[in-house]
């Protein structure tokens, strides 16, 4: 088994929790073989949003296909 890791930002008005949601559901709705998730880095973007934006970073970590022969 070999695995790669990528790296997802989610955002959302109402939590970190929800932000990690945020990039958690999308990695399983466009990623095949989705095994875990490291929380890397929480963040409140407070600059450009009427109101708090929370961004959660987090690693996602699938498996790669076998190569095909």
């Amino acid at each position: 088994m070999v695995f790669k890791k990528i790296t997802l930002i989610g955002r959302s008005t109402e939590s970190f929790d929800a932000a990690v949601d945020d990039a958690v559901d999308r990695a399983e709705q466009t990623i095949e073989n989705v095994h875990w998730v490291e929380v890397e880095e929480l963040g409140v973007e407070v600059a450009s949003a009427a109101d708090r934006e929370y961004q959660a970073e987090v690693t996602v970590a699938f498996e790669l296909a076998e190569p095909q022969e």
